[in-house]
């Protein structure tokens, strides 16, 4: 297959189709040991393109594949794969090739790496870096983990307030290569202070001869550096920015967060969400079909624990039910039916309210608004839901007071999970934990012991037992 063939079957597909075909062709070329042609595929190939391509090699030929790149696409490409990936490379490249790509690779996507590595191969890879980079390595693996001085890059351009608009474009075009972002240009006066901000729109329509600070705005968004980085990414977000400026608590300025540092955050936030929800299925930062199969068993196995603990309770309630059962056997029947509910009723709020907390959507409304609407939301619920399951007890049973008591104990319960649901993420936020640790199987089995109390003892009135 010629270069000119392979440019063309990669034209007309998906980015996932086109990382999928960029795999296949180049694993079959490495097998057959044709490494010129191998090369050749990918060079009209994007970066994360290609870093998603050797991903999905067999991990004994990353390290060929990606020797078949170019120093400068070799950075690039390195920046984008997994960590997973990028410890494997460290181990398998020679100590001169780590050093050169490591030591051009962004600040803060180097401490990132950092953060997953062994502390001996940090030390390691620390001691091979150049001066300048080290300094700056060392500043960002000084904050702690998080925050907006973690993630954060000191490469940027400022400019002082007594520049002419000549000046500071001479010193942008001095300094464009070692910025990671030069659309938005931060001021600051003799004592590094941030004092504004100008766009580079607002630079080159101005005339040469206009002193910068006529031309700044002086009303800058920006952070702490020990800002935590979810509420970075949100003023992000709710600005619309590309960047945000960080400073010292002396109002320094010392680095810029960029809006790729943000979509890398909102991905890392959600992951954590996801688990936690899931009761604790893996932490954020590893991957989950590349962790092994014993550390994936520890992680999970102590939330089902506590989960077949706690469900215990629900068997011994049960138990302590023998003489009303004895009497309506087929009140059992209709457990499943109550708990499953329950649980589920119980799981949807929590979800909503999880999520409004994250967005801040809920910002304008207290706590007890929020649960209050959700227990009204769980009270119409309930209804709908218990008028069903009265007409099918009924129909399943031909007892009225049976069917009755089915109806009436999911109305209860649909209630009493939306308000627990609703109310707990917010006591756990009080309690400074992660709401999102209000999880759907935690919730699912509180309601489960509740509403068979509920049931059983609406049960008895409605009996008469």
């Amino acid at each position: 297959m010629t270069e000119a063939n392979d440019s063309i079957s990669i034209q007309n597909v998906s980015r996932r189709e086109l990382s999928d075909l960029v795999r296949t062709q180049l694993q079959m070329l490495l097998e057959a040991g044709d490494l010129q042609a191998a090369k050749a595929i990918l060079v009209p190939v994007q970066p994360a393109d290609i870093a998603d391509a050797i991903e999905g090699l067999p991990e004994k030929m990353h390290a060929l594949a990606f020797r078949l790149l170019s120093k400068d696409e070799a950075i690039e490409v390195y920046e984008h794969l997994d960590y997973s990936i990028q410890e494997l490379l460290i181990e398998e490249l020679r100590s001169q090739e780590i050093r050169d790509i490591v030591d051009k690779m962004s600040p803060d996507d180097r401490a990132r790496l950092f953060d997953e590595l062994p502390a001996k191969v940090v030390n390691r890879l620390l001691e091979q870096l150049s001066p300048s980079e080290r300094e700056f390595t060392s500043q960002l693996l000084g904050y702690e983990s998080g925050t907006a001085g973690r993630i954060m890059t000191p490469e940027l351009i400022s400019l002082k307030e007594n520049f002419t608009i000549a000046q500071a474009l001479e010193r942008i075009r001095r300094l464009a290569n070692a910025s990671e972002m030069i659309y938005y240009l931060y001021i600051t006066n003799e004592a590094r202070r941030l004092t504004g901000m100008l766009s580079l729109r607002d630079l080159v329509t101005s005339q040469p001869e206009q002193k910068v600070s006529d031309m700044m705005t002086r009303d800058v968004v920006y952070v702490y550096t020990d800002t935590d980085q979810e509420e970075v990414a949100r003023l992000i977000q709710r600005y619309d920015f590309l960047a945000v400026p960080v400073v010292d608590r002396e109002q320094r300025l010392v680095g810029i967060v960029t809006v790729d540092d943000v979509i890398d955050i909102l991905q890392e936030e959600t992951t954590e969400d996801i688990y936690a929800l899931g009761g604790g299925v893996q932490s954020g930062g590893d991957n989950y079909f590349q962790t092994g199969l014993l550390t994936v068993a520890r992680k999970r196995v102590v939330w089902l624990l506590v989960l077949l603990v706690t469900n215990t309770i629900t068997g011994t309630i049960i138990k302590s039910q023998e003489d009303i059962l004895s009497q309506v056997v087929v009140l059992t029947a209709f457990i499943p039916l109550l708990t499953g509910t329950g649980g589920n009723v119980g799981a949807q709020s929590s979800t909503v309210v999880i999520r409004g907390m994250n967005t801040e959507e809920i910002r304008s409304m207290g706590s007890l608004q929020v649960i209050g609407r959700e227990a009204i939301a769980g009270a119409l619920l309930g209804t709908m839901l218990g008028a069903i399951a009265t007409v099918w007890a009924y129909f399943l049973q031909n007892n009225l007071s049976v069917a009755i008591a089915v109806g009436t104990s999911l109305v209860a319960i649909s209630i009493l999970a939306s308000i627990s649901g609703s109310a707990l993420p917010f006591l756990f936020r009080l309690l400074r934990l992660d709401p999102a640790l209000m999880s759907a199987p935690f919730i699912t089995t509180a309601v489960d012991v509740a509403g068979v109390l509920i049931y059983f003892n609406l049960a008895r009135i409605i009996l008469r037992i």
